[in-house]
């Protein structure tokens, strides 16, 4: 980040976000948890931190809005590192999708919707959401049992390869039908 003058910042982790080790733990007495993860007790923070020295690890605090703050006495160089990679597994297994549109109108002849349901099926097999727009003009709004047919139609030859998130529904002149994959 730079500021107005030309100088970089350096972005701080948030308060709620750092995690105090060591020295940091302002406190006078905390809860220590030993590597083992069995309970030493309330004791002194500087006894902890001579636990933690005996054992060759650091202190750390797990909870620090707890009364008194428990810690932990581990080695935070692999805490962290554990951390991350958690963080990138997380990553990994989010599945992201878009919604993608497609636009037809009531009087929409067969050739050209098919042409329309094979881009929806291409939509769909990327696992992408689709959402199906009927667009009405002028006095065409007459025709929405028309517009409700041509819905239903995709969806049905859709059928083997997607699920009707949203039934068709008017949203002003439109009416829009969502599909998600299988």
């Amino acid at each position: 980040m730079v500021n107005l003058y030309g100088r970089c910042r350096i972005a701080r982790p948030k308060e709620s976000d750092r995690i105090n080790i060591n020295r940091q733990i302002r406190a006078r007495e905390v809860r220590v948890i030993d590597p083992d993860g069995n309970q030493i007790g309330v004791v002194p923070t500087h006894k902890a931190l001579a636990a933690a020295g005996d054992f060759g690890l650091d202190l750390v605090e797990i909870s620090p809005n707890a009364s008194p703050p428990v810690c932990k006495i581990m080695d935070y160089g692999r805490y962290k590192y554990e951390q991350t990679k958690k963080q990138q597994e997380a990553k990994k297994k989010q599945s992201t999708f878009q919604v993608k549109e497609i636009k037809v109108r009531p009087k929409t002849d067969d050739h050209d919707l098919e042409v329309k349901m094979t881009r929806i099926r291409k939509f769909l097999e990327k696992k992408d959401k689709v959402k199906v727009t009927v667009m009405f003009r002028g006095r065409e709004i007459t025709l929405a049992q028309l517009g409700r047919g041509l819905l239903q139609t995709i969806a049905e030859n859709m059928e083997d390869i997607a699920v009707v998130e949203q039934y068709p529904k008017f949203e002003g002149r439109t009416m829009v039908m969502f599909l998600s994959p299988k």
